[in-house]
């Protein structure tokens, strides 16, 4: 029998020809029906989650090699990709590190024991570093040189450029550094969170007698780490000079009379996972402001250092940090790549970078629309960043500024420090409006920017909530209530991405605005929940984390076997950033065996290992990689030709089935939902120049360009574009 096909032109011809009897047939037909029972306890159906979210950085790691990139955008994969590792440190390993010293007995569905998990990272993970540093120096520094851009070593400094940097070195470092010799009075400093930190070596007594041989010299955050040669200077080229050059180039001069015979970079990252009991807290904000300066000086998880470091030095801060071998990274070049970073934006070459776009407006919003009127005539959909995200805070402005509107309520998860939303929720607040806003202090590495606009709309007169205890609020909603005639009307914002004006530019996600009364009134209801004590009320239309999301998907996914056993048509497409949930996964098994032909658009994790047979060769599994960070979610269910497709805030895991509230919204306008089948769905399936596919041994590999090349973001960039 065949299995089931995934080719560009099935897909395509499947979605639209949804009338066609026979073509459905086929379709159908192509599918392969497994009936021997599934052993769902067997751990290789699972692919770890850690090694999966290194197969995502692996994949980012790949994009800097890639052509097909700008230089500078190149440049700023490779450190995404190391921001992503820090991430994955602080948070995953960290946890695995707890577990291991636990000596925890619960294991996950691939049943490997937390010990298991960290040598096999540490495995993958020296291996992804010492690849980034290959690329670095060996691919994406000769090329810019090539263009003009250098990064200036101490060997090449001209006489002129050697006394310029001593010139900084005394005006803008000297002043702010503070050396440390280590001896009995003087012990080894707390070394911050990944802070820039050198080693130095030392022969010679000083002024006391001293002679420790041991000093340490930490880099104050403040300092920028790329600094940019003066252009007189650079012989017609962009050169930079790392703050670590500079430091290194003048180290004696902090310890004087004394003899420097070695000077290395190290960074040490700890675990940043905030701790707060929740059944012990009287005051969430209080309690995450203390556990905030914690977060600086908690366990050290891994100790990166120079590579030219020697053994004795690196085995002594092995021994301060309370390290494993298999915790170093022996780092050839800066031991922050995320610093490079700012480097691309220092520079005004857009020959090298990502063209520049502008997001389009909707057609149906004119400047200065009556968002309100709008709305009234039917739902609207945006898709960012391909179309602009100013008229979500137009719909804020609008309703802050008119005398009709009563109540204005909101969640923020991730809006930035500097929100127009949140300046406007300020501004209706002060005007006298009902503002409740739920504002999710515990949103990682936001939080401390979370409390400082929480203060700001409290100080404003508005309501401010953190939500329900022991659950994160990641749900993205927006009600505005508004007097209208002798009747209240209520209008509904909900996106799959966060109220965040610069993430909604390289982000992609829906936006759905709609008064439509039934999905108003859940969301009434949820933020009901959110600010008051009270049963949870029955929702119509919207399906919601901890209470009906979990029950919903796997009932959604139930009906399809029900309709591929009767012999009908039956298919699942999902795009979400991970999938791990186990009893989701283990009904798209279920599903697969039945016959349901089921593709996943997976960004990052995927735990589910597609291709096995008798149980997952129905199954086809792709991640894209792009310009723009993939973040919508999306669920279509086929449903005998009754098509049904959702919209949700959450991912396919745990946490957000349990743990969070999250809305997932059915989309029942037509035109609408045709435009995300067709934009959010079928668009990736046909990508064939940025997707990558999983393989059944949970690896991935890019997806051959066969025939015209076709780029899904490209296409939406294209198909957006402003005339």
């Amino acid at each position: 029998m065949k299995s089931c096909l995934f080719t560009c032109e099935t897909i395509s011809a499947h979605f639209n020809s949804l009338g066609d009897r026979n073509r459905r047939a086929n379709y159908r037909s192509s599918c392969i029906i497994n009936t021997k029972p599934l052993d769902l306890t067997d751990p290789t159906l699972f692919i770890n989650r850690e090694l999966s979210l290194l197969e995502f950085n692996r994949r980012v790691v790949e994009q800097a090699k890639d052509e097909t990139n700008p230089l500078l955008e190149r440049l700023r994969f490779l450190c995404i990709a190391s921001s992503n590792l820090d991430e994955f440190f602080e948070i995953r390993v960290a946890g695995l590190k707890q577990q291991a010293a636990y000596q925890a007995v619960q294991l996950g569905p691939d049943q490997l024991s937390a010990a298991d998990q960290l040598k096999r990272i540490g495995e993958t993970a020296q291996l992804l570093v010492a690849e980034q540093y290959r690329i670095l120096n060996d691919v994406l520094m000769p090329e810019l040189s090539v263009e003009g851009i250098g990064f200036m070593r101490q060997a090449q400094w001209s006489a002129r450029q050697r006394s310029w940097v001593r010139r900084h070195f005394y005006r803008e470092l000297m002043p702010v550094l503070s050396p440390i010799g280590l001896d009995p009075s003087h012990p080894f400093p707390r070394i911050l969170n990944k802070s820039l930190n050198f080693l130095v070596s030392l022969d010679g007594t000083d002024a006391f007698g001293r002679d420790s041989g041991i000093a340490i010299v930490q880099a104050p955050r403040a300092l920028p780490r790329i600094i940019a040669m003066p252009t007189e200077l650079a012989n017609g080229r962009l050169e930079f000079v790392l703050l670590s050059s500079i430091i290194q180039a003048h180290v004696e001069d902090l310890f004087p009379g004394m003899q420097v015979t070695g000077c290395y970079q190290f960074r040490v990252t700890r675990n940043s996972e905030l701790f707060v009991e929740n059944e012990e807290v009287e005051d969430l904000l209080r309690a995450l402001e203390g556990e905030l300066h914690q977060r600086r000086f908690g366990d050290a998880v891994r100790l990166e250092v120079a590579d030219e470091c020697p053994a004795q030095l690196t085995h002594l801060l092995q021994n301060e940090f309370d390290l494993g071998e298999e915790d170093i990274y022996r780092c050839k070049g800066p031991v922050n790549l995320q610093r490079l970073m700012t480097v691309p934006d220092l520079i005004d070459r857009p020959d090298l970078k990502f063209p520049a776009f502008t997001p389009s407006r909707h057609r149906r919003l004119a400047l200065n629309a009556d968002m309100f009127e709008v709305m009234r005539r039917g739902d609207l959909l945006l898709h960012h960043p391909f179309q602009s995200f100013a008229p979500v805070i137009e719909f804020v402005r609008q309703a802050a500024a008119d005398p009709a509107v009563l109540v204005i309520r909101q969640t923020l998860y991730r809006s930035g420090p500097d929100s127009p939303i949140v300046k406007t929720l300020v501004e209706a607040a002060r005007a006298g409006k009902e503002v409740t806003v739920v504002v999710e202090l515990k949103a990682r590495f936001d939080e401390e920017a979370n409390i400082e606009l929480a203060t700001q709309l409290q100080e404003a007169g508005a309501h401010v909530v953190y939500g329900v205890v022991g659950y994160k609020t990641h749900a993205k909603m927006l009600l505005v209530v508004r007097r209208e005639g002798k009747q209240l009307r209520r209008y509904v914002h909900l996106s799959t991405g966060n109220y965040h004006p610069r993430t909604t530019r390289s982000y992609t996600d829906f936006g759905l605005f709609t008064c439509n009364n039934a999905l108003a009134t859940d969301v009434q209801r949820i933020f009901q929940q959110l600010t008051a004590p009270g049963r949870a009320s029955r929702l119509k239309k919207i399906l919601q984390s901890p209470f009906s999301f979990h029950t919903g998907m796997l009932e959604l996914i139930q009906r399809e076997i029900d309709n591929a056993r009767k012999g009908r048509p039956a298919r699942i497409v999902a795009k979400m950033n991970a999938l791990v949930e186990v009893q989701i996964i283990s009904a798209l098994y279920a599903a697969s065996s039945a016959g349901v032909c089921i593709e996943l658009i997976v960004r990052g994790v995927c735990a589910l290992r597609p291709g096995l047979p008798g149980v997952s060769e129905n199954i086809r599994v792709r991640s894209v990689i792009g310009r723009f960070l993939e973040h919508s979610r999306v669920f279509y269910f086929q449903n005998d030709d009754a098509p049904e497709v959702y919209l949700s805030s959450a991912d396919w895991m745990g946490r957000n089935f349990f743990n969070r509230i999250e809305t997932c919204l059915p989309i029942e306008d037509r035109r609408v939902r045709d435009r995300i089948i067709k934009e959010g769905l079928e668009n990736y399936l046909q990508d064939n120049t940025r997707a990558w596919e999983l393989g059944s041994e949970g690896t991935y590999t890019r997806v051959a360009t066969n025939g015209r090349p076709r780029d899904a973001q490209l296409q939406l960039l294209e198909q957006f574009r402003e005339p």
